[in-house]
C-alpha cells in the first residue's frame, strides 16, 4: 500500500499539525488501569509516540512502534535511550508481522487513505492474538476527503471492525482534550474468539 503522504518530508519540515505534544487524556486513562506490564502492546503509525513514553515511564516492557518516517522513531530513540532499540520499527504496517496482546489507535486510522480501511481492521486482527484488543481515538467527524486527517462516522466504522471485533466500548470520548471535545469517539474492541 502507497500512503497518500510524505510522512518523513511533513516531520522533517515540521508540518505536523495533529501532534498535541503529549499523552492524549483518553489514552492516558485507560493505560492507567492496566495492571499486567508484560503485555505486548503495539502503535502503529506512532509519530513523536508520546503514548509509548509513557507506557515506557509506567513500566511496561514490551512496547513496539511502527512508522513509515524513520525521523520519529530516531527522535524517541534519542530521548529514550533505554528503550529496547529492536522495537522500533521503520515499515508499513500493512506488511508488518508480530502479535500482540493490544494496539493502540491515535491518529493513525485517519492518516490512511480511507479505501484502505477495511484493510486495516483485518491486518489489526490478524495481529492480535486470540482476546487481544484495539483501543484507541476515532475522528467522528466528516473532515476532509483529499488528505488526511480523513473523517467519518461511527456507522462508518462499524462496517469495517464489525467482522472482526466485539466492542466493550464504542461511544463519544468523554475526556478528549479541549481542541477534539465532542469529536472522537473511544474503542475499546476485543478479537472475535472465532478468528
Amino acid at each position: 500500500m502507497k500512503p497518500v503522504t510524505d510522512w518523513e518530508s511533513r516531520y522533517q519540515s515540521g508540518q505536523t499539525g495533529w501532534d498535541i505534544g503529549h499523552i492524549s487524556t483518553p489514552l492516558k486513562a485507560y493505560f492507567d488501569q492496566l495492571e499486567d506490564k508484560s503485555i505486548r502492546i503495539l502503535i502503529p503509525g506512532c509519530g513523536n509516540a508520546y503514548e509509548a513514553s509513557y507506557l515506557h515511564q509506567k513500566g511496561f516492557k514490551n512496547v513496539f512502534l511502527v512508522d513509515l518516517a524513520s525521523s520519529p522513531l530516531e527522535d524517541f530513540a534519542s530521548k529514550h535511550p533505554d528503550f529496547p532499540p529492536e522495537h522500533l520499527i521503520h515499515e508499513n504496517f500493512f506488511e508488518h508481522q508480530g502479535q500482540y496482546d493490544l494496539m493502540v489507535e491515535q491518529t493513525f486510522f485517519c492518516a490512511i487513505d480511507p479505501q484502505h480501511r477495511a484493510e486495516y481492521a483485518k491486518k489489526t486482527a490478524a495481529l492480535l492474538r486470540p482476546q487481544g484488543k484495539l483501543i484507541g481515538l476515532l475522528w467522528s467527524v466528516p473532515l476532509n476527503e483529499d488528505k488526511p486527517p480523513f473523517g467519518g462516522s461511527k456507522e462508518e466504522y462499524h462496517n469495517y471492525f464489525d467482522p472482526f471485533f466485539k466492542y466493550s466500548v464504542f461511544e463519544e470520548a468523554h475526556n478528549s482534550i479541549e481542541p477534539r471535545a465532542g469529536r472522537e469517539l473511544f474503542i475499546i474492541a476485543q478479537k472475535k474468539k472465532n478468528l
